[in-house]
């Protein structure tokens, strides 16, 4: 196998050109359990991403302010985290920051894998996009169907959804449609700020007890 190698010390990624999908697939066995690094495969071209501390932050924020919200809303949300998502048929996989089961939640929920030939895929994908990724992973969702991404480079919030085959800004979640970008930058601005779980966790409640 013939590669070719673009290593970014400062962003702990590389990106190995001429990869095959069955050596795609043996890096994913290799590395099953793991949370990192993370794989994002498009058509030979394979990037191998570790995430920085702030980076996993960042995401975590994310994650608690989406939990706080479907539960104080009452919405059955299955998150799935970084797990990996591929199709051999469109030779392509990623493996999300985070992603979240809101609307088909009930046809993945306690599944051990995912079969994206057969199930749907998530709903909702989160990109923390501090650091530059050397493969466009918005043409990667579009391929496998996700209908929603947020993408946050640490200080603004872009929410995107599916439009035929590609993205377009929306300013208001689909699968959260009480929440806006505006709204969880705010939130995440807080996070930052107070870095005061309980007090976050107040808040957050209260604004949506005051909006619902």
């Amino acid at each position: 196998m013939a590669t070719t190698t673009t290593p970014d010390v400062a962003n702990q990624q590389v990106v190995l050109s001429n990869v095959s999908w069955e050596t795609y697939e043996m890096l994913l066995e290799d590395l099953e359990g793991r949370s990192a690094p993370r794989l994002t495969y498009d058509r030979g071209q394979l990037e191998i991403m570790s995430p920085t501390p702030e980076h996993e932050r960042l995401n975590r924020r994310i994650n608690l302010i989406v939990d706080i919200v479907a539960a104080e809303l009452d919405i059955r949300v299955d998150v799935l985290g970084s797990t990996t998502f591929r199709r051999e048929d469109i030779d392509r996989g990623f493996e999300p920051d985070s992603c979240f089961y809101v609307a088909k939640a009930d046809r993945v929920r306690g599944k051990k894998r995912i079969d994206l030939g057969k199930d749907p895929a998530p709903d909702l994908v989160i990109e923390i996009d501090i650091t530059s990724s050397s493969i466009p992973k918005m043409p990667i969702f579009a391929h496998f169907g996700v209908p929603e991404v947020w993408q946050y480079d640490g200080s603004s919030l872009r929410m995107s959804k599916l439009e035929g085959n590609e993205y377009v800004s929306i300013d208001r979640s689909l699968a959260f449609p009480i929440i806006t970008s505006r709204v969880l930058e705010d939130f995440l601005a807080k996070s930052q700020e107070w870095e005061d779980h309980p007090r976050l966790v107040r808040f957050i409640r209260d604004w949506v007890a005051a909006n619902r």
